[in-house]
């Protein structure tokens, strides 16, 4: 039994309505504090309070002028945020409607938090303002093209955001789109390099001037992201993760994964479970954040 909320991207009044908006005061009336994984993406502008927010695993913290994003199949909870105030915004990734925006929701290798610096806040105040206008207008006065755009300027309002989200260039590009197709069969960075036509140094130069990592620690991590997901919310044992991962057998899983936490995937998955504290039902989900 899976102890994540799985949720769809249902929007309510409008069937083809790519974005959505809600308050804070909506999200805690949604949200039951649990763990949850979205097919869609969640960005939040804080505007005032203290909270937190643990996406993957980090904790981050929420405060005034702030900024959160979740990318599509992030776990992600909710915690501390009854004095949050704000909005939270809700799109398909195929939303943002110029190629920079785009871009960074079609590789959403996001910093998940970050703050709003003070000659940025009544640029970003303004544009989130309009979409909202937009987005709550009456189906029959609504111009289904209009919130899409004004996502677009507010997530370029927002600013570059920092780590990999920044401007990267091409050859990274390819080979992130190549890693999330494929890191549970290809694990070294031999294959991507033969895959994508690039020399070898040509694509460890790419990942490190981008990311500060070697394309094989880029790899590594994003195999362990996905471990710790399956064993923390699939609950699954090492060797259903070592099949869904592409390794030979559970011995051979193990040993990967405790050389890159430190940790055997048994102790992880029982430390994670004492650390959540609490679990989700299983949920197909019945609404953007039901």
């Amino acid at each position: 039994m899976s102890v994540i909320r799985q949720m769809t991207y249902q929007p309510v009044g409008r069937a083809a309505a790519a974005v959505e908006a809600m308050s804070f005061d909506r999200l805690r009336e949604l949200n039951d504090g649990g763990t949850q994984r979205a097919d869609f993406h969640v960005l939040a502008v804080v505007d005032a309070g203290r909270g937190c927010v643990t996406v993957d695993f980090l904790r981050h913290p929420l405060r005034a002028r702030s900024a959160v994003w979740v990318a599509p199949g992030a776990v992600h909870r909710w915690d501390d945020i009854a004095n949050v105030t704000g909005h939270i915004v809700l799109f398909v990734p195929t939303a943002p409607v110029t190629p920079a925006t785009r871009e960074l929701a079609a590789f959403p290798d996001l910093t998940a938090q970050w703050n709003i610096g003070d000659a940025d806040w009544p640029f970003v105040d303004a544009a989130l303002t309009h979409l909202l206008l937009e987005a709550s207008a009456p189906p029959a006065a609504a111009m289904m093209e209009l919130p899409e755009i004004l996502l677009s300027a507010l997530i370029a309002r927002l600013g570059p955001l920092p780590g990999e989200a920044g401007p990267t260039n091409p050859v990274f590009r390819l080979f992130r789109s190549s890693v999330e197709a494929h890191f549970r069969e290809h694990h070294d960075a031999g294959y991507y390099a033969r895959a994508l036509g690039y020399a070898p140094r040509t694509l460890s130069r790419a990942v490190q001037r981008v990311t500060g990592r070697t394309a094989k620690a880029y790899i590594v991590d994003r195999i362990v992201l996905e471990a710790k997901r399956l064993l923390a919310h699939e609950r699954l044992t090492a060797a259903d993760c070592a099949r869904t991962l592409g390794f030979p057998d559970a011995s051979n899983f193990s040993v990967f994964f405790q050389k890159a936490t430190g940790m055997r995937p048994g102790a992880w998955q029982t430390a994670a479970t004492v650390e959540r504290g609490r679990t989700s039902p299983h949920d197909d989900g019945h609404g953007p954040m039901s």
